[in-house]
């Protein structure tokens, strides 16, 4: 199978999951039910945007001509641990491997190891030789290198499991923005969904928000509105109440539209359903203390990631900054 074949089936996956047909519907069902955190509204937002952004024919050739990829690639065998954090959050992984030309075996998330599953059986029936190229597994031993995706906790055993292999071991990411208090109601829309997207689950969700002294929150706030059916979904909610009642407990100021909750904490990340803020003064550039902070993922705000798009990498959008594609053409 080479390159251009492998763009092909990938371009064929993508026009299939254009089709959304009642397979992958019941697909879709399936990891819901398994997984309440994944509705299949964030299903199918995950997937458009995979669409769009990973399996276009024309941006997966200009990703191989980037790294000049061709034939000549001695497949290795990458093992790969995904997160399951929100729905096929590690399909950019599999898609860096496949496309350069390695083997590759899969261990996935409990949380979420029906999507990518059903995918890979789907690519089984079209190309019975991805099956050699691509295989799920419980234990990833003698593998010849490793990527690995998981909190800092893991990444700790991680570290001591692959120390011998090359490898990339990714740890707890968040992402914050940037307000300078000229955004529009429209920014504030599309800040709203870089915030609450996936229940706010993935790393490259806002979870901080740096604001100039005398910022009206007021319009941040009603921004939220929008995400108000949040409080419908159980775990959600018991979140939300969770965090409410220790806010309370604490005698601390805060502000809510009875769905998210918006504290002062100088944290990058914050728990589920709250936004910290920290104030910065006239002359500051927030910019460069967060750049000195290794917790980023990106930064929403004019002059950075455009306000709606945090959750929509592009192929080059590498996680932790770190250059899959190189990493495994230099093996």
């Amino acid at each position: 199978m080479n390159l251009q074949e492998r763009i092909e089936l990938m371009k064929d996956l993508g026009n299939y999951l254009k089709k959304n047909d009642p397979e992958w519907q019941e697909a879709k069902l399936q990891a819901y039910q398994k997984n309440p955190w994944f509705s299949t509204q964030f299903i199918d937002i995950a997937t458009q945007n995979i669409i769009d952004n990973f399996l276009q024919e024309d941006l997966l050739k200009q990703w191989a001509q980037h790294y000049h990829l061709d034939d000549n690639v001695e497949p290795k065998n990458i093992g790969i641990v995904m997160a399951g954090n929100i729905p096929m959050v590690g399909f950019h992984d599999f898609l860096a491997v496949f496309i350069s030309g390695h083997r590759q075996t899969i261990k996935l998330s409990s949380k979420d190891d029906v999507l990518l599953k059903f995918l890979l059986k789907k690519l089984y029936s079209w190309n019975i030789d991805i099956q050699n190229r691509v295989s799920i597994s419980e234990l990833l031993k003698g593998c010849d290198a490793y990527i690995a995706t998981g909190s800092n906790n893991s990444a700790r055993y991680f570290d001591q499991y692959f120390a011998k292999y090359p490898n990339i071991i990714r740890r707890n990411k968040t992402s914050v923005a940037i307000l300078n208090g000229t955004e529009s109601p429209a920014d504030l829309e599309r800040l709203a969904t870089d915030i609450h997207l996936y229940y706010g689950l993935g790393c490259r969700n806002v979870t901080k928000l740096f604001v100039p002294r005398e910022y009206d929150f007021v319009p941040l706030v009603r921004s939220f509105d929008g995400f108000s059916h949040f409080m419908d979904q159980n775990k959600y909610k018991n979140n939300y109440d969770y965090q409410l009642s220790i806010i309370l407990l604490n005698n601390v100021y805060y502000m809510t539209n009875g769905n998210t909750l918006l504290i002062e904490n100088n944290a990058a990340f914050s728990p589920i359903s709250v936004v910290n803020y920290e104030y910065y003064e006239p002359g500051q550039i927030p910019a460069n203390k967060i750049n000195t902070e290794e917790d980023i993922q990106c930064i929403v705000g004019n002059g950075f990631v455009p306000f709606g798009m945090a959750q929509c990498p592009d192929l080059f959008s590498y996680a932790d900054g770190v250059d899959t594609m190189q990493f495994l053409l230099s093996l």
